[in-house]
């Protein structure tokens, strides 16, 4: 959320600036309840006030033995009065949160201002796309041929966008997720953490994907506020929620492997083929929490680490700053880490590493007091380290040989008992 304060100070220059991420956000509005707030809350301070002089009239006139009734009747009618500004203003306030809550974060001033993905501006790339000497296939085409892949039998279990894994396929996908969690645990510092899969609706405004993105969420039917979770970005942020850390507590950086639930709503008939775009997938995420004055060489610590892993799967890759239109609704800025895809003859997002500033801190009611200071909303960060779905597709389609078998890289071969291929002859 917004800092209040910050809209109120400067709401129509904070609307300008939003106006940047493509969609119009209704300064009127916002700027029509603000002043019923502001009249309501000096209605109710003024009426206090008044009742308060009221109380201590008929104070002295009890000691005095005066007539009380009229004084008394005043009285009834102020706290009457009060009650009702009371509710009013509890009324517009709630509008007004509901208003807040659906105002995304301020880009900051580095990210490139578009409209879309065609305007994300790359900022590097690591290796070089393969070129084979032999037709390859993707990675559906190669895993069925194998005997991996079964979104028919997913169609019969669940529908579509699911799919059932066999064999080395369903290995190879373990072995990437350990591979990854041990990664970020020994190399870069990362504590461990298992959380629930289901998660309530309080965690999902912490975090950002409510109110606004209901419609991307799976809801559990029942008398339970359960939702599936999208990402562990929203179990592992929300540990600090309603929290004072202390100073020598931060940084916090948690590594967490979950499976995540999306409906993707918003993408009717996109990626339809193959493992790109689940309902169901797995990925590691890293959160980090920190004090706002290293929140940006945060971010760039984030990004370095989701690159150490498609690195050490020798994974073509291209690190871009998304443009305004393109951001999160959390996020001040972001960097997309985009493999290759052979199949598609492009680069595609397998990680996205975000700095929130204080956007979630301040629905999450998290902060960090240094010594006897007052306490400060500190700063969050989170990214993908990676998706392990498509990380699983790209090393199919990238290190494919033309027996059908695929390459194991040297980083996952201690976590699939040396074998240095899988199918082809070697199954």
């Amino acid at each position: 959320m917004l800092d209040p304060k910050l809209l109120r100070n400067g709401g129509k220059q904070v609307f300008e600036r939003l106006q940047c991420r493509g969609a119009d956000y209704d300064y009127n509005r916002y700027s029509a309840l603000e002043e019923q707030r502001k009249a309501l809350q000096v209605s109710v301070e003024d009426t206090q006030a008044r009742l308060n002089e009221q109380s201590r009239e008929i104070a002295k006139l009890r000691s005095d033995g005066s007539e009380l009734a009229p004084h008394l009747e005043r009285a009834e009618q102020l706290k009457q009065g009060l009650s009702e500004q009371r509710a009013k203003l509890a009324g517009v306030q709630d509008e007004l949160n509901a208003f807040l809550l659906g105002l995304p974060n301020i880009p900051d001033d580095s990210v490139p201002v578009g409209q879309d993905e065609t305007d994300n501006a790359e900022i590097r790339r690591w290796g070089e796309p393969p070129s084979f000497e032999f037709k390859a296939l993707d990675h559906v085409a190669l895993s069925n041929q194998a005997g991996w892949l079964d979104t028919v039998a997913a169609a019969t279990i669940a529908g579509s966008r699911f799919a059932v894994l066999h064999g080395d396929l369903a290995r190879l996908q373990r072995a990437l997720t350990q591979f990854m969690l041990d990664l970020h645990i020994h190399q870069h510092g990362y504590c461990e953490i298992y959380v629930p899969y289901l998660v309530n609706s309080s965690s999902l405004v912490g975090t950002g994907q409510l109110p606004k993105f209901e419609s991307d969420l799976f809801k559990l039917a029942g008398e339970h506020d359960f939702y599936l979770s999208p990402t562990a970005e929203v179990q592992v942020t929300n540990l600090c929620a309603d929290t004072i850390l202390q100073t020598e507590q931060l940084p916090l950086r948690y590594v967490c492997h979950t499976a995540c639930f999306r409906s993707e709503a918003g993408a009717y008939g996109k990626d339809t083929h193959g493992l790109m775009r689940q309902h169901q997938f797995e990925k590691v995420e890293l959160v980090h929490i920190v004090d706002a004055e290293h929140s940006w060489t945060a971010l760039e610590e984030l990004t370095s680490h989701a690159e150490v892993v498609l690195q050490q799967l020798e994974l073509p890759y291209r690190v871009v700053s998304l443009c305004s239109g393109d951001l999160g609704f959390a996020a001040a800025k972001t960097y997309d880490l985009e493999v290759w895809v052979p199949s598609e003859a492009r680069y595609r997002e397998i990680s996205s590493c975000s700095n929130m500033l204080d956007f979630q801190a301040r629905r999450m009611k998290t902060r960090v007091r240094s010594g006897a200071g007052k306490p400060v909303l500190v700063h969050t960060l989170n990214g993908s380290g990676v998706a392990v779905g498509r990380a699983l597709l790209a090393l199919v389609e990238n290190h494919q040989q033309s027996d059908g078998s695929v390459a194991v890289p040297a980083a996952l071969q201690p976590y699939l008992e040396g074998r240095k291929v899988i199918g082809g002859d070697a199954s």
